[in-house]
């Protein structure tokens, strides 16, 4: 099977109506709250990939999963790395690691949430 062909089944799964982590989704003045830092710090953190979001009702959100105890969850800089690495937007990124992942057995989010940051990476890196 072609590259082109399984990033297309990709994206149609992760587009589909399989049911996927809920999450409450924060804008950038909720971010501003929740960390405790200032815009333009959480833009930083936006534009290094600390945080990934992407625009939701014509508003930029990021899923508020991604924050754990005030701070962006420290797994997912890498692996969102990793997903850009194989090609996948910022909106990509977002669904895959939101939808179940049947090679781990839960989305992605739970299980680096887990502390399962090396097998989230490994899947991701196949996954196109």
């Amino acid at each position: 099977m072609g590259s082109a062909s399984l990033r297309s089944e990709i994206v149609a799964f992760v587009t589909s109506d399989a049911p996927r982590f809920e999450t409450d989704w924060l804008t950038l003045p909720d971010l501003v709250e929740v960390l405790g830092e200032p815009l333009g710090r959480v833009r930083r953190l936006l534009d290094e990939f600390h945080l990934v979001g992407s625009k939701r009702d014509g508003v930029l959100k990021v899923p508020a999963v991604f924050i754990v105890d005030g701070h962006p969850l420290p797994s997912l800089r890498g692996t969102v790395f990793v997903l850009h690495d194989v090609g996948f937007s910022d909106d990509e990124v977002i669904d895959w690691l939101l939808s179940p992942e049947e090679s781990i057995g839960m989305s992605p989010i739970e299980a680096l949430l887990a502390g399962r940051k090396s097998e989230v990476r490994r899947v991701a890196r196949t996954v196109v």
